[in-house]
């Protein structure tokens, strides 16, 4: 019996300092939790209470500055007065009657403070007394200048003349000065009571930190018994890892490679369709013109009317022959396939400044390069989208065009001087036009690269790898740029 009691015993000394383990845990995050809601209540209440004294002491602030503001107007008001009486120039009546504006603009912005209840009676009683001498004194301006005229003036925007006592002027000066200081005073004591109550709630919230300091104490006692389960955990979540990383890896080079098949499908079907549109509609376009051409011609004379039609309708061929031509090139640019990548860039640029009337400048080799077909079209239509984007947003009025080649690499720069691309759209992943060009230049294995010009404009870097068949290589820049404007 004695061997059976002395067994019992310790398993019940276990049991029962585990159920106070799982109690004090469970104690300790209740206070805990307690403790870190009263705080957050507390802190809250002092933050309102503290903002709300902060904008007294703003408003109280503003008032101030606006009775300056008005201080300053009336006494220009007496400059503009003297300044007439002593000149007689009609820009002094009418800078009068501007600066009473003024005057009554801000007397009725400070009235909607004092008449808002947030001043006292006698404070209203004061600003009223103001606005009477102040009219009072406007109207008796003007009757002064009135009668120091040598001829009518049209002072109808100062109001009524008037006569005001020579005690008004000073009475309204020494009025505004204590209303100045009635209002420093109360923002001087919404700052110091906020600055009281930040002090409070700094002392409680350090004494909240503390009290949950030494609870979490405690609280991580209990962590050492989970840390063993959770490494465990831990190696088999990387072991996972691990294993949808490479599964990731996988489907992002399938992607890439999809990608870059899509690319190529779509140039060879844009090469195919220009081909079609050059061979097929260009024919039947031309042979319109020329049928058109000839019936303009003989019926040029017999008659006119008929002859002014097939004008139009010739006019109407070349719009289409020469919207046509733009197709052809933005699908397929011959002049890349036929003149090389160095061409096709001036071309384009040239084109583009002359539409746009922007200053060129290019940096581009005095001799065409050859480079592989997939990466001169990538770069073709990098600059040709960047030039898209500048005309359409940039607001520019200069772009430069930069090539380089060399080290087995093949850089292209272009920049322009407008109103720069915004940094929220260098993350976004839903612009079209960038997620083109930077999928086109990495299914490659390039580098692209976008920011914002300094100050302003945006700057566009890409490099790309490259097997040139060129003998030169060019250094940036590889003489005097050529500059093209277009005015």
């Amino acid at each position: 019996m004695s061997n059976v009691s002395n067994t019992q015993q310790p398993g019940a000394a276990a049991r029962l300092s585990d159920w106070m383990r799982n109690r004090s845990w469970a104690l300790a995050m209740t206070v805990a939790i307690v403790i870190t809601v009263g705080g957050l209540v507390i802190l809250e209440t002092a933050r309102e209470r503290i903002a709300a004294e902060y904008e007294t002491a703003l408003e109280a602030r503003d008032v101030t500055v606006q009775l300056s503001t008005l201080a300053s107007q009336l006494s220009r008001l007496s400059a503009h007065q003297s300044d007439f009486l002593l000149t007689k120039q009609d820009t002094s009546a009418q800078g009068f009657c501007a600066t009473a504006g003024r005057v009554r603009q801000i007397e009725q912005q400070l009235s909607g403070f004092y008449r808002s209840g947030k001043a006292d009676s006698a404070e209203l009683a004061s600003f009223t007394q103001i606005v009477a001498l102040t009219e009072a004194r406007i109207g008796a301006g003007a009757a002064a200048l009135q009668r120091a005229a040598s001829h009518p003036l049209d002072l109808s925007a100062c109001g009524s003349a008037s006569e005001a006592n020579a005690a008004d002027a000073t009475l309204v000066d020494s009025t505004l000065t204590l209303l100045r200081d009635n209002e420093e005073r109360r923002a001087q004591h919404a700052l110091e009571a906020s600055r009281a109550d930040q002090r409070i709630s700094t002392l409680c919230a350090a004494g909240l930190s503390a009290l949950n300091i030494v609870l979490f104490i405690l609280l991580f006692r209990n962590l050492g018994i989970q840390m063993d389960r959770q490494t465990r955990v831990q190696r088999q979540l990387i072991t996972q890892q691990e294993e949808l990383d490479q599964l990731v890896n996988e489907r992002t080079r399938q992607l890439e490679a999809l990608g870059w098949h899509l690319q190529a499908v779509s140039e060879n079907e844009k090469t195919q369709l220009a081909r079609e549109l050059h061979d097929e509609l260009g024919a039947i376009l031309t042979a319109s013109k020329m049928d058109v051409a000839w019936a303009h011609r003989k019926l040029k004379d017999s008659d006119p009317d008929i002859s002014e039609k097939l004008k139009r309708a010739l006019a109407n061929l070349d719009q289409g022959i020469a919207l046509k031509r733009r197709i052809i090139e933005d699908m397929r640019p011959t002049v890349l396939t036929n003149f090389g990548l160095v061409t096709a860039l001036r071309t384009l640029a040239d084109e583009a400044a002359q539409r746009n009337n922007w200053t060129l400048e290019s940096h581009l080799p005095a001799d065409d390069i050859q480079l592989d077909e997939q990466t001169e079209i990538a770069l073709f239509r990098v600059a040709q989208e960047s030039l898209t984007n500048a005309a359409k947003y940039a607001r520019a009025s200069k772009v430069s065009i930069a090539l380089q080649v060399g080290d087995g690499q093949v850089a292209l720069h272009i920049a322009d001087n407008g109103v720069g691309i915004m940094p929220a759209d260098l993350t976004r992943t839903h612009t079209h036009g960038l997620l083109g060009m930077r999928q086109r230049v990495a299914a490659h294995g390039g580098r692209f690269d976008i920011q914002r010009g300094v100050p302003n404009g945006t700057d566009i870097h890409v490099v790309m790898p490259s097997v040139s068949t060129a003998t030169p290589s060019v250094d940036l820049p590889p003489s005097t740029p050529s500059r093209t404007s277009v005015q």
